[in-house]
């Protein structure tokens, strides 16, 4: 599998890495001997980039992945850890925290937690209200140059908090939600501001929380999803559900699963948008199989010219996020001096 670098200066990876979060939080529990063989497989399989955070289920994700790798694993293993979610002893989230002793005190028990003394990349989950960027940025520079860190990334920020990090300290990459659902990264500037400056790109939800897997169908029950991702309500489902069928006889064309499509879309976005790299969250061993089968296709201009037409980026229904979990992202602010500014 060949690999791109991952910004100026950045490391080698695959098109591919591992999200985690679903081994331990966000879809219900996850069976831990699945979980850890996922891991294991994708390693095995070159796919060296490992997606997690310190609030992924408490630590326990963390955990999780100190315990998949084995003797010479953390050698070819790439962590990705975010900080700064702040969560109660009832699991829900209570804040956003971007302080340097914040930063400083974290980093610390994730070095604990996952047995290793250094983090490849460590980043921000969001960018916190009352903490301006350049001090959030500056003291991850501070554990670089300690040789705790290896490399700094940002999560769901607009073009203008890049650019005043990237001034700070030199930024691998910035993780967003980008699939053939999720398009704003285009049109707000993002991918444009991140392959101006070097910066790599890591897509997650790139299968749409499950929307664009082809397999998704209306839910018997009451689906969970629907009260946090208003794309799976049932005023906006249909008509999703609508857009994943006008791209079967595109995959059917090929030979390959809706899934497959979706993730060779994403992989496609470079070099044209810079170095994008597709975070599949899954806690299934045969997923990471098919997930590069799906690395393999080479989609030509043509294909996404029919893929775009199939899928336009305004024909979704419904936002990413709930109105107040759309209010934490700076990536949704549009240009502009972003939160936490300097005066």
């Amino acid at each position: 599998m060949q690999t791109r670098s991952l910004g100026t200066g950045g490391p080698q990876v695959p098109p591919l890495a591992l999200g985690c979060a679903g081994m331990s939080d966000h879809t219900g529990p996850a069976d831990e001997a699945d979980a850890i063989a996922t891991i294991r497989t994708a390693l095995d399989a070159g796919v060296t980039l490992l997606d997690t955070a310190d609030f992924y289920g408490m630590g326990h994700n963390e955990d999780l992945i100190r315990r998949a790798l084995r003797a010479g694993d953390r050698e070819k293993a790439l962590l990705s850890v975010k900080f700064g979610g702040l969560r109660g002893p009832d699991g829900s989230f209570v804040g956003i925290e971007g302080r340097p002793a914040h930063v400083k005190n974290a980093l610390a028990y994730s070095l604990r937690r996952l047995d290793t003394d250094h983090i490849d990349i460590y980043r921000p989950a969001r960018l916190a209200p009352d903490t301006p960027v350049e001090d959030t940025v500056g003291a991850i520079s501070e554990l670089v140059q300690a040789g705790y860190v290896r490399h700094v990334g940002l999560s769901e920020v607009g073009p203008e908090t890049i650019r005043r990090a990237h001034a700070v300290h030199p930024i691998c990459d910035v993780q967003i939600e980008y699939s053939l659902f999720s398009r704003d990264p285009e049109a707000n500037g993002i991918l444009d501001t991140c392959r101006e400056l070097g910066i790599g790109f890591t897509a997650y939800g790139i299968l749409g929380h499950g929307l664009l897997t082809g397999t998704y169908r209306h839910p018997a029950g009451d689906d969970p999803r629907a009260h946090w991702l208003p794309r799976f309500h049932p005023d906006n489902l249909a008509t999703n559900l609508a857009l994943v069928e006008r791209l079967r006889p595109l995959a059917d064309a090929r030979g390959i699963s809706v899934a497959q499509l979706a993730t060779a879309w994403v992989i496609a976005q470079s070099p044209e948008r810079g170095t994008v790299v597709a975070v599949l969250g899954t806690r299934r061993p045969h997923r990471i199989k098919e997930a590069l089968a799906a690395a393999d296709v080479a989609l030509s201009d043509a294909d996404l010219r029919m893929i775009d037409e199939a899928v336009p980026a305004d024909a979704v229904a419904g936002t990413r996020y709930t109105a107040p979990l759309m209010a934490l992202l700076d990536s949704e602010r549009g240009p502009g001096p972003s939160v936490g500014a300097r005066n």
